[in-house]
């Protein structure tokens, strides 16, 4: 479900995209170039990836994570990933990710809200950097927002990373908005809107710590 702000909504703030994923909506904007303004959703089913043994690891990606082939981190270079997020990919010439989207999420990442998990060829002092994701915590919930990759399976270890991280810092809740064929293998799944809302309001009222890399 798409809803259209009145002309006079202030720009993208922290505070906003905090009240809106708290309220179950997210922001995508129409054109990458920052034309025709921004939508808000709330799907109606909302997709979510399970945090319990529900969550598959297919086999051979179970022994790239074993190999260790990238070094991964988190948050070494938030606004590195959110611009490579929102570069057109090779299926479509445009994406959802705005100038005024990259500027939002990176000053949520700024006041500690919003992280990044990347993934590197080499490590990262000397090394490139070849896929990664971002999301907004709150609570023990997350939201994933995006992904890249630039060597195969670089951003489906920095997913088990994620997973595994939020297993272990407490967190109750992975939305990953809609259900698409790159997260199928891994066990998403659908829940109806009312059922998510309870779910987040659970996972809200929980208190975790991300305890992540500083960013550089």
């Amino acid at each position: 479900m798409s809803h259209t702000p009145p002309e006079s909504t202030p720009l993208l703030s922290p505070e906003l995209l905090v009240r809106a994923y708290c309220a179950g909506a997210f922001p995508m904007a129409r054109q990458r170039d920052g034309q025709g303004g921004i939508d808000w959703f709330s799907p109606d089913p909302r997709a979510i990836l399970p945090l319990d043994d529900g969550f598959k690891v297919r086999r051979s990606l179970a022994k790239r994570v074993r190999q260790q082939p990238f070094k991964i981190t988190h948050n070494l270079c938030f606004t590195r990933v959110i611009a490579a997020c929102a570069e057109p990919r090779a299926d479509s010439e445009e994406t959802w990710i705005s100038g005024e989207i990259v500027a939002a999420f990176t000053a949520l990442h700024r006041v500690g809200l919003a992280h990044s998990i990347e993934a590197w060829e080499g490590g990262p002092q000397h090394g490139e950097l070849v896929g990664g994701l971002y999301g907004v915590a709150l609570g023990a919930a997350f939201f994933g927002e995006s992904m890249f990759s630039r060597r195969p399976n670089a951003s489906q270890l920095c997913l088990v990373n994620l997973v595994d991280h939020l297993r272990l810092r407490g967190y109750t809740l992975l939305d990953v908005q809609f259900v698409n064929p790159h997260l199928e293998q891994f066990g998403v799944t659908e829940i109806p809107r009312a059922q998510y809302m309870r779910r987040l309001r659970a996972a809200l009222a929980r208190e975790t710590q991300w305890d992540g890399n500083a960013d550089v």
